[in-house]
């Protein structure tokens, strides 16, 4: 089992560095937003299956849903920052 949690780490890892090369290509900023988002996500996966395969879920859950507030909070804030800037003249 711990073997498949390992693989299924790895390609949710694989696919975070796809979300980061999103973030840094973007066309517009509300697409590396949305990428930022989905590196939040990935990494809350991630935390979560780390604490699967270190057999210490309890602290690992604590922590990605402290990450994931953060992320929310954070990538709601630049959303209201970047249009608000997009509206002005």
């Amino acid at each position: 089992m711990s073997s498949f949690l390992l693989g299924v780490t790895i390609f949710i890892a694989v696919l975070t560095a796809a979300g980061l090369y999103r973030v840094a290509m973007g066309k517009t900023i509300f697409d590396r937003i949305i990428a930022a988002t989905l590196v939040g996500t990935n990494g809350l996966i991630l935390l979560t299956l780390i604490g699967f395969l270190f057999e210490r879920i309890s602290m690992f859950i604590d922590i990605a849903i402290a990450y994931a507030l953060l992320n929310f909070v954070i990538v709601i804030a630049l959303g209201k920052y970047f249009d608000l800037v997009k509206e002005k003249p």
